[in-house]
């Protein structure tokens, strides 16, 4: 019978992401292995190269950020989509403050054009999955403009995102009523896009 694993993959990607919600610069194998208190082998055995621990940490955040995200747009009154996709991101982020942390460096940070094609596919799928639940959320608004895609975008990803970068980036808790600031904004806009002005 084998032995048990003891460093598996989600446990160094929790490990990772920490790191990287500092600074992904900080997120190197040997981090990660000093961190966990793993033998470095642990953690080649699970991710080969730097670029594909940069790149699973990155797939594993956003899938775990859009599960809730594309929920929210997918709702049927475009108001109550855009509202509760502005306000999964405040809660999420706030549950999650180093994925977050992480988000909020981009993927470029995180060595993107250089993860292996199959990790860059799904990336490149998800993000596509994004704008396109985006591009609906827009038609079904009235008018359906460019104006109201951008305005949608500021609203539910802009704006809120914003709120967070302030508290994390500034060390300290998103406070409790960052959700109802942020509804009123995503409410505001909302009639902005109505009158398509």
């Amino acid at each position: 019978m084998g032995r048990p694993t003891v460093y598996d993959a989600d446990l160094l990607l929790d490990v990772a992401v920490a790191l990287a919600a500092e600074s992904p610069e900080r997120l190197t194998m040997s981090a990660v292995a000093a961190k966990a208190g793993a033998p470095s082998g642990s953690v080649y055995h699970r991710f080969p190269n730097r670029p594909a621990l940069m790149g699973e940490l990155w797939l594993r955040t956003v899938s775990q950020f859009q599960t809730g995200f594309l929920g929210a747009l997918g709702a049927a009154d475009p108001v109550a989509a855009r509202v509760g996709a502005a306000r999964h991101v405040i809660a999420w982020s706030r549950e999650h403050p180093d994925e977050a942390g992480a988000l909020l460096h981009g993927a470029a940070a995180f060595d993107a054009a250089a993860w292996p094609a199959p990790i860059a596919v799904e990336a490149d799928r998800r993000a596509t999955e994004l704008e396109r639940a985006l591009d609906r959320l827009a038609t079904r608004t009235p008018g359906g403009s460019a104006l109201n895609r951008e305005l949608l975008t500021f609203a539910v990803i802009d704006a809120p995102y914003a709120v967070v970068r302030r508290y994390l980036r500034g060390g300290s808790e998103i406070p409790a009523g960052a959700e109802r600031m942020i509804e009123q904004c995503a409410r505001t806009l909302a009639g902005t896009i109505a009158t398509d002005y």
